[in-house]
């Protein structure tokens, strides 16, 4: 799991007059990553980059002829049934026909949108003159009067035309936004007089239509040509919809088949080629490689040679990765020296080696980078730990079923792999807050648990764990903080132990020690030390109590000694003496390993904001009461009713009334507290995503990550094709 698979580099050599079966043998095999020829061989050896095989250019027009059907014809994978056969004469005149008549409507349907289009925008124009309630004939065609139609001010209008020097007289009708001026310029007047007299006026002119009678007849003749339109248009529409319905099935069948036949074609394009003989080579995974070797020599026989180049191992010398050497195996051609990448210095791709309910995690890795073929792949860690941070900080039994619910949902909902993983992963933190729940004794922030589980079936005093809300329980508080250190020097432990494996597969043990090597030292050394009687009152009481005999979670740890605690700090001088050796500018990051630890507070930080959150929401709807015992002071939800102050609830007097709470105020009160317990307890379930979410996902990638983890590995990608929609039975 934390290695990816094991990955070969293969060489498949034959004659040119047997490639067009290589290439359909390798093609169902789906085995082979393939390395695209670089040309190197051409000045040495004569290999030049092959050329597609007959029927490639067909094959591509073809596969744009469909997917644009597709796309007119709103053609979706959903719209798909059974796997058909598709062949080569329904590609042929059957594809051109649908083609003819999918083109004919498409333009016939663009044609009438345009005209739809065209019809609205002079419905548009028309309103104006509607609200001025003049004909249109009466609006232009004068030999002595000048008309200009527009919205503006009226005063503003009517003070321009006023001191315009060549309007003799004017006329001013107006509806509610549209204003016509009708002036009489002077003799010897421009044409554009009165509109030039408007410049300087609030005004906005309109154009007038060409056009005669009342707007309202002319809108209604708009209207009922656009009602034409809109019955033409539905009719082409229907049209299309029918062979949609009909054809969508075989376009989505025949864009398969082209896109495997183009596949096909274009595959000598990443091949060396000489005038006789072709080279392929390739990646796979070295498990497989006695199949893919054994699958293509039954198929095509010894007019192919297939040969293991190289097996990569999970480290490089920082430039190329090295080569195992490769033993005989399945009869077949081998390069026992180990081979030489002949084509490129290509990385092998990347399969991330995770099964079962790991698998969706990887999701997670790959959100930050593929890890690269020689780095470890932290999926199986965040396994581990990421449902577990997000359980922790959450912690309600009530919350987690619904998360879980969610990550079913999502996980059995959908064919998408992106969907499953996110549900898988959703299930996952669901399950841990779950169990959290249980443990806290709590369901929706209720002690429900605690009262019918832990105190009364099992007569406990109180749950395996609290949260530290009430005053009783407040030190819980304070030691979820020294375990969320505690939980961050084993969490960054782990990442920088997987630094020191790389660097040491990588460069040896010198550079392990001293780059690797030298961090571990600090953070366990600076740790030791701060959790010891070296720095005697400066640390808080709470890092010594919690795990101590008689503390919270009695592990019988008190802290070291005085001795241990000064040996710690001289390892961590040793760590920065070993990293100024190797990186000595990295030096300016000596306290890193103290503030890495501190940023896992936010575990605890976040546990208690979420109780809190859930805590007033219950307090605002059911009101909270607090009682007395030995010095002690507990809360208690309202839930069953208010007691009053001096009553004795449980064997012990109520004390104070916190809040009365909106269910014990009457009725209104009632239907209020309703809908603040819904949308509040919604609220804190969107924020334990938005919050506990992130802050995990934040301590994985920030501070775990960032410990040994680079990324960039590459995708494998076998040549051949996952059908869908086709069949070859």
């Amino acid at each position: 799991m934390l290695r990816p698979e094991q990955m070969s580099k293969v060489s498949v050599t034959g004659s040119k007059g047997v490639m067009p079966e290589v290439i359909e043998a390798v093609h169902d095999l789906r085995l082979l990553h393939v390395t695209e020829y670089d040309g190197s061989w051409q000045e040495e050896f004569g290999f030049e980059t092959g050329t597609p095989i007959e029927g490639a250019e067909s094959a591509s027009d073809k596969l744009v002829t469909v997917r644009s059907l597709k796309s007119i014809l709103g053609v979706e994978d959903s719209d798909a049934g059974r796997q058909r056969i598709v062949p080569d004469d329904a590609l042929g005149e059957p594809l051109e026909e649908i083609r003819t008549e999918v083109n004919e409507l498409d333009d016939r349907r663009s044609e009438l949108e345009n005209k739809l289009r065209a019809v609205d925008e002079e419905i548009d124009a028309m309103e104006p003159f509607v609200d001025l309630g003049i004909d249109l004939d009466l609006l232009s065609g004068y030999d002595t009067l000048q008309v200009v139609v527009g919205h503006g001010n009226r005063d503003e209008i009517e003070r321009a035309v006023v001191d315009a020097g060549e309007i003799n007289a004017y006329e001013i009708f107006s509806g509610e936004r549209t204003h016509a001026i009708f002036g009489r310029p002077t003799e010897g007047a421009s044409e554009m007089a009165l509109t030039d007299a408007l410049v300087g006026a609030e005004f906005a002119t309109l154009e007038v239509p060409d056009a005669s009678g009342s707007p309202e007849d002319h809108i209604r003749d708009l209207e009922q040509e656009k009602r034409e339109l809109e019955s033409k248009l539905e009719t082409v529409e229907s049209e299309l919809h029918d062979i949609a319905v009909e054809e969508g099935e075989f376009l989505l069948a025949a864009e398969e088949r082209l896109d495997i036949d183009v596949q096909k074609t274009e595959a000598p394009l990443s091949f060396a080629t000489t005038e006789n003989a072709f080279v392929a080579e390739g990646w796979i995974p070295t498990e497989r490689y006695n199949t893919f070797a054994s699958e293509l020599k039954s198929i095509v026989g010894e007019h192919v040679d297939v040969e293991e180049l190289e097996r990569a191992e999970f480290s490089h010398d920082g430039h190329d990765h090295a080569r195992e050497g490769v033993p005989e195996a399945g009869g077949t051609a081998a390069a026992t020296d180990g081979g030489a990448v002949t084509m490129s210095n290509d990385e092998p791709p990347v399969v991330q080696n995770n099964s079962g309910a790991v698998k969706p995690f990887e999701l997670l890795v790959q959100a930050v980078n593929r890890p690269n073929y020689y780095e470890f792949d932290p999926t199986v860690i965040l396994f581990l730990t990421f449902p577990a941070f997000f359980g922790f900080m959450i912690g309600d039994f009530g919350y987690g079923v619904i998360y879980t619910a969610i990550g079913y949902y999502l996980y059995a909902g959908f064919e998408s792999e992106t969907f499953k993983s996110m549900g898988g992963m959703t299930i996952a933190a669901g399950l841990f807050t779950t169990l959290f729940g249980i443990l806290y004794g709590e369901i929706f922030g209720f002690h429900l648990i605690t009262q019918y589980l832990w105190e009364g079936a099992l007569g406990l005093s109180h749950p395996p764990i609290e949260k530290g809300l009430s005053p009783a329980t407040s030190e819980w508080a304070l030691g979820w903080l020294t375990v969320s250190v505690v939980v961050g020097i084993f969490h960054l432990n782990v990442g920088y132990i997987f630094d020191f494996v790389e660097k040491f597969q990588l460069h040896g043990a010198k550079e392990a020690v001293l780059e690797a090597g030298s961090w571990i030292l600090m953070l366990n050394g600076l740790w030791i030390w701060v959790f010891s009687d070296a720095l005697g009152g400066v640390p808080p009481e709470f890092l010594f109590t919690t795990f101590a005999s008689g503390g919270l979670l009695p592990l019988g740890f008190s802290g070291f000694s005085y001795t241990v605690g000064w040996a710690g700090l001289g390892l961590y001088l040793l760590g920065a003496a070993f990293l100024a050796m190797a990186e000595p500018a990295e030096l300016a990051e000596f306290a890193s390993v103290l503030s890495n630890v501190l940023s896992y507070t936010r575990l605890g930080a976040v546990l208690i904001a979420k109780a809190s959150m859930a805590f007033a929401v219950n307090l605002l709807v059911f009101g909270v009461y607090t009682t007395g015992h030995g010095g002690e002071v507990e809360w208690h939800f309202g839930l069953g009713h208010m007691p009053h102050i001096g009553e004795m609830v449980h064997g012990h007097e109520v004390t104070n009334i916190l809040f009365g709470g909106l269910f014990h105020s009457g009725a209104a009160g009632v239907v209020g507290g309703l809908l603040v317990l819904v949308v509040g307890h919604l609220v804190v379930l969107a924020l334990g995503v938005t919050s506990a979410g992130l802050q995990a996902v934040r301590l994985e990638y920030v501070e775990f990550f960032g410990k040994f983890f680079e990324g960039g590995g590459r995708e494998y990608e076998p040549f051949g094709y996952d059908r869908q929609f086709t069949t070859e039975d």
